[in-house]
């Protein structure tokens, strides 16, 4: 059965921000709270934040950028989550963009699949307890993070094309996806997590989609909504191939017209509470195992007590 969590809408700039978030997860139905990368408040000790405030759920990282942190530090972070709020953690991890690992590597990634190969094998050793060797092409680590009991911490990577589901497959225990239509999940990313996770001769990883969306009401425009959600992403190479292979045809160089283009293609869901519950349910017949709720568009536009409510609403609906 299909799991429904949410994501944090913004990038928090106070720790308290997180906290009715927090509460929707420990107060409906929803299964996790996620964040992606943040420079504001970092997404690890917001979490730690929440808990303190009381509020200990169990928690996503959707994702973290591999340039930012040592495989070490990244498997201490993540246990010291699991350790601080006692609650299950998915620790995902994502190369970044190209200008990323320019600005913070000297250069680029030449293979972003052996990177991140490397880097989430890296980080499961630590985790397990084990001494890690690695000199790979990317990561070195000779070193052990000491064993002490926690709760679990999966490992996530973050998969937009077929080349990275397939190693999402052999090394990941979730596949984490952003924009990603329901069509596509089912014909392109479940069949190559298939393939990986064949060939490593281990268990399918499960799916996790962070899904924007957006309740239709008179006085909003779902392309603008989608737009003020996705702008960052609908300029970046890798969305733009991704989406033209999922049937979205999206310029690269009109973000307003792209982001009408994602709605109609479904990458943005909008409509009334029983469309957009209808379009989720494509998400669970395509064989996604978890859907986070992302209503950063309406954050952005409304503000987040707007955003608050728009999840209420989605969260009693689905229950």
């Amino acid at each position: 059965m299909t799991a429904y969590s949410v994501l944090i809408p913004f990038l928090p700039r106070r720790p308290e921000q997180i906290l009715p978030y927090a509460g929707l997860v420990q107060w409906t139905h929803a299964q996790r709270l996620w964040q992606g990368q943040s420079v504001m408040v970092e997404p690890h000790q917001g979490f730690v934040h929440a808990a303190g405030a009381g509020f200990r759920v169990p928690t996503g990282l959707g994702v973290t950028l591999m340039p930012l942190r040592h495989p070490y530090e990244a498997a201490l972070q993540a246990r010291s989550l699991a350790l601080a709020t006692g609650q299950p953690v998915i620790a995902g991890f994502g190369p970044g963009a190209p200008s990323l690992q320019q600005a913070l590597r000297g250069a680029p990634y030449r293979k972003p699949l052996t990177a991140a190969r490397e880097y989430l094998t890296a980080v499961r050793g630590l985790l397990a307890g084990e001494v890690v060797r690695m000199a790979g092409e990317y990561v070195t680590c000779e070193a052990q993070l000491a064993p002490f009991p926690s709760a679990p911490v999966e490992l996530g990577l973050g998969v937009l094309r077929p080349a990275m589901a397939r190693l999402a497959g052999e090394v990941a225990d979730v596949a984490i996806t952003w924009l990603t239509p329901a069509a596509y999940l089912r014909d392109t990313v479940l069949p190559a997590l298939r393939e990986g996770a064949a060939k490593a001769d281990r268990p399918v990883p499960r799916l996790t989609a962070i899904v924007p969306l957006a309740l239709a009401r008179t006085d909003r425009a779902p392309g603008e909504i989608a737009l003020a959600s996705n702008s960052a992403h609908l300029g970046l190479p890798h969305y733009v191939d991704m989406l033209r292979k999922s049937g979205i045809g999206i310029t690269g160089t009109d973000p307003a017209l792209d982001a009408r283009a994602l709605v109609e293609g479904r990458g943005f869901l909008s409509g009334d509470t029983g469309e957009i519950l209808a379009q989720l349910k494509e998400y669970e017949d395509a064989g996604v195992d978890e859907v986070v709720l992302n209503v950063t568009g309406v954050a952005n536009l409304y503000g987040p007590q707007a955003a608050t409510e728009e999840l209420k609403t989605l969260l009693t609906a689905l229950a």
